[in-house]
């Protein structure tokens, strides 16, 4: 979601719960954009907990994992997806590398949090 449209949504919820009932809209509303963002913060816990507990740069399956990757997916979409933090290999853009047991790799290059490019390096193709 795109975080302006998110942020107008609120407005227009505190906005229209103080119309529509006073302070005691605007106290619901607020209670309701907090609830929400508790949720968002709670499942962004969840997937960094998840993957902290995998070794770094592992994944179950690379070929998998990068047919199931797109540009433009943040890293806490792809988090789940390869099962665990990526190895950093590269800053600017930033580049994480996942390795499976048979030695392929997906490389994700990400600039602004979002997915720019995916590669999978076979292991077959090495010379």
């Amino acid at each position: 979601m795109n975080p302006l449209l998110g942020w107008g949504l609120a407005a227009v919820a505190v906005v229209g719960g103080f119309l529509a009932y006073g302070w005691q809209g605007v106290l619901l509303a607020v209670t309701v954009i907090v609830f929400w963002l508790l949720l968002q913060f709670g499942r962004a816990l969840r997937a960094m907990r998840d993957a902290a507990a995998q070794p770094v740069g592992s994944t179950g399956n690379a070929v998998m994992l990068h047919a199931a990757l797109r540009p433009g997916m943040r890293l806490l979409q792809i988090l789940p997806l390869a099962g665990s933090l990526g190895q950093k290999v590269a800053d600017d853009p930033e580049t994480f590398v996942w390795t499976d047991a048979g030695g392929d790799r997906v490389r994700v290059q990400l600039r602004g949090g979002r997915t720019l490019a995916v590669q999978l390096e076979r292991a077959g193709d090495a010379p």
